[in-house]
């Protein structure tokens, strides 16, 4: 039996159609992997099950009936639920209040006591390890993760879509969650899972969807496909996977960091060394010092206790400028707010941070000519697809605007670069754009700095790896000592035995 049937899904954004004709059957009783590059349609098409949007055409049936979806409310009603991307939890509650919160047991005046049996008996029946006493505030992502689903279930969902719900999860946080959907599964539930990632849909899923381009592509049994072919599926074209050697023999260190304080909560300091000819690989969860150690090295926050040192000279009190006249390339985390000016053309952006070089600027004035040559040479050298070098670089899609930032960066020839987060929101050809050209910097000696929430990423390209954890370094060490799993126990907190 179905337990969804869209057809013919069609929704419009302006000019764009994010779905175009969108068939998407999925089987009561399974775990379905909806596929496919980020800006694909996915998430549109999720939201439109879900109420969110309403489609510009198509029909949708549940459980074989047709029906009209015109808000959450009406999903609830006909057993949809969804865990959102973005938590939607009250972070000063408790893990009950926010689980029963518009939904309370009771007439007229709240009963508690209803609510939490209520809760206890879905916590049982499916095996949560949940206190429903605690703060969401003080519980891990994971854990929140959990509340959103209980709070699905609470809410009498039998079919619960999940939108890429691993971002920010260790590993282990990632096993357990699918020993959660593959019980949900078993007691007789459906599960969508929106991902872009290869190994969860072929660990977890029964079937597959690929959408590409607001279409799908591709649909069979997971059992009767590979990683390969789904990739190909994805993106249109064989992709090749970006692995590192470990024949790199790496030269002096060119960046260092001594007794760095990240934040005020760290309990200790940390001390980094990148060398030249590797690239030192930052892990660890999103929160936990990512943000203000790429903040601290560029010099957008100060420094309050420590040292960094470019090329051997002490840089902590230099300016953004002066760093870069040194030679630090950098290429932020949010690529809107601190590389980019949408409005800007991409000559105009491939400015940006060099206002005062000597190559483009004298006396005040802009060498335009100069300029434009440069940008139509990475253009060029990074294919990006433009229309041409004065078109507004916030009309180019993510990984195309990236691909015009890393270009000018590395126009320079820096000899550090700092890369953050340098593929999130990219499809899988940009990625693999993007990893070639770290790795093909760092055979030409270049010392880099790889900040990313993606495990897989770090461990493909690194020489050597530093765990964060709440703003300390709790492990550093070459790439290939330990495992995935090992790895992401430092990710929880975990610390490195120093023998």
């Amino acid at each position: 039996m179905d337990a969804i049937k869209m057809i013919g899904i069609v929704k419009c954004f302006g000019s764009v159609r994010a779905n175009d004709g969108i068939d998407f059957v999925v089987k009561k009783q399974e775990i379905h992997c909806l596929l496919g590059e980020n800006g694909t349609g996915k998430s549109t098409l999720m939201n439109i099950l879900f109420g969110l949007y309403h489609p510009d055409a198509g029909e949708i049936y549940i459980n074989e009936e047709k029906a009209v979806i015109s808000n959450p409310n009406d999903a609830y009603g006909k057993g949809i639920g969804m865990v959102h991307q973005h938590f939607m939890l009250v972070s000063q509650l408790t893990v009950l209040e926010n689980i029963i919160l518009g939904k309370e047991a009771g007439n007229f005046i709240l009963n508690r006591k209803e609510s939490r049996k209520n809760v206890q008996e879905l916590v049982e029946r499916f095996g949560f390890r949940i206190d429903l006493d605690a703060k969401v505030e003080s519980l891990s992502v994971g854990m929140m993760q959990r509340v959103e689903i209980l709070k699905t279930l609470y809410r009498g969902a039998d079919i619960i879509i999940l939108d890429e719900p691993t971002a920010v999860l260790t590993p282990q946080e990632v096993d357990e969650l699918f020993k959660i959907l593959r019980q949900l599964k078993s007691s007789g539930k459906t599960i969508i899972f929106i991902t872009h990632k290869l190994n969860e849909t072929m660990s977890l899923s029964d079937r597959v969807t690929v959408i590409r381009k607001g279409k799908v592509v591709f649909h069979c049994d997971t059992k009767d496909t590979n990683e390969k072919e789904l990739a190909t599926q994805m993106v249109g074209r064989q992709v090749e996977e970006i692995v590192a050697g470990r024949d790199s023999k790496p030269g002096e260190v060119l960046l260092e960091l001594k007794n760095v304080r990240l934040h005020s909560r760290a309990a200790s300091a940390v001390n980094l060394t990148v060398r030249a000819g590797e690239i030192l690989g930052i892990a660890g969860v999103d929160g936990n010092g990512q943000q203000e150690l790429e903040n601290l090295i560029t010099g957008n926050q100060k420094l309050t206790e420590g040292e960094i040192y470019l090329y051997g000279t002490n840089a902590g009190a230099l300016s953004i400028q002066e760093r870069k006249k040194m030679g630090l390339g950098y290429i932020p985390s949010d690529r809107h707010k601190n590389a980019m000016v949408s409005d800007f053309s991409i000559t105009e952006n491939f400015l940006l941070g060099y206002q005062d070089s000597k190559e483009y600027c004298r006396n005040g004035l802009v060498n335009y000519p100069a300029l434009a040559v440069d940008a139509q040479k990475q253009v060029e050298t990074f294919e990006i697809k433009v229309a041409g070098i004065d078109q507004q670089i916030g009309q180019l899609s993510g990984g195309n605007q990236q691909k015009v930032i890393l270009g000018r960066e590395i126009s320079h020839d820096p000899g550090v670069v700092l890369v953050a987060q340098p593929v999130r929101g990219l499809d899988i050809g940009a990625i693999e754009r993007v990893h070639k050209t770290l790795l093909d910097l760092r055979n030409q000696g270049k010392a880099i700095l790889l900040i990313s929430a993606e495990l897989s990423e770090i461990m493909n390209l690194s020489d050597r790896i530093a765990v964060l954890y709440e703003g300390e370094a709790c492990a550093q060490f070459e790439n290939g000592a330990y495992t995935k799993e090992e790895i992401g126990l430092f990710m929880a907190g975990k610390k490195q035995e120093v023998s």
